[in-house]
């Protein structure tokens, strides 16, 4: 084998792998730019992230591709360069493809409560953390309420032995220890607020948690509604879930 066949042989490798390098990168970037404020979400999450699935697919083909005209032209150091490629960009795509699924098989939607008659209501604090652009707390239950209770049918109001104060105390400790924000805790008013934040693109959803006496103990009520986006991947129903089988 000459040189310049050496020197030729593995161009498409070298490409290949740096694409599928660059779209690990850009996976990554998005969500870390946008947790920065370098960018907003709709940059990171609909432009950067979607680039690198695309470089992701293109370099999954073309390295499947490579590996046989490789093979064909007697290539022999490509194909450890060429697997290194295809498998990071199936990795890319096999996260991304994860939560596309999950998207797919929940509702479109991000405003979850316990009780969808009268639901919890957060205080003027939260409404002050929320700011101007993020999604509105009114809770229109002719358009929710019936698509919730049909995606997270146990997402329901909780009955609970202890009384009021107790079971306030109890909610704040459960969602500290969810890792999330303390940002009211009222026994007066039986109302606990905190705010959880996304790992990755520092996403931030309000949850307000409404405790009422009851003869034989409380009751108790939660909402989570995210700042921003359309569908939630089930995160607020999940998080109401996990609160209340603390609780429970």
């Amino acid at each position: 084998m000459t040189e310049e066949t050496a020197t030729n042989r593995s161009w498409w490798a070298k490409a290949t792998l740096v694409g599928s390098v660059i779209a690990l990168v850009l996976l990554f970037l998005g969500p870390v730019g946008t947790r920065l404020g370098i960018w907003g979400f709709q940059t990171g999450l609909l432009l950067i992230v979607p680039a690198g699935v695309l470089l992701a697919a293109i370099g999954l083909l073309v390295g499947l591709i490579s590996i046989f005209v490789s093979k064909k032209r007697g290539f022999v150091g490509d194909p450890p360069s060429l697997f290194i490629s295809i498998a990071i960009c199936a990795l890319i795509l096999g996260t991304m493809g994860l939560q596309f699924q999950k998207g797919a098989s929940v509702p479109a939607i991000h405003n979850i409560s316990t009780d969808v008659v009268d639901p919890p209501r957060f205080t003027e604090a939260i409404v002050a953390l929320r700011g101007e652009n993020s999604n509105p707390l009114a809770y229109n239950a002719d358009e929710l309420a019936v698509t919730q209770q049909g995606a997270y049918p146990k997402v329901r109001t909780l009955q609970v032995s202890s009384g009021v104060a107790e079971t306030v105390r109890n909610a704040a400790a459960a969602l500290e220890r969810m890792g999330l924000e303390i940002v009211t805790v009222d026994e007066g008013l039986g109302i606990v607020e905190a705010t959880d934040t996304t790992f990755w693109f520092g996403f931030k959803d309000d949850v307000v948690v409404r405790v009422r006496e009851e003869d034989d103990g409380s009751i108790v009520d939660v909402r989570s509604v995210s700042r921003v986006g359309v569908s939630d991947l089930g995160k607020n129903a999940d998080r109401i879930l996990t609160l209340l089988d603390a609780l429970s």
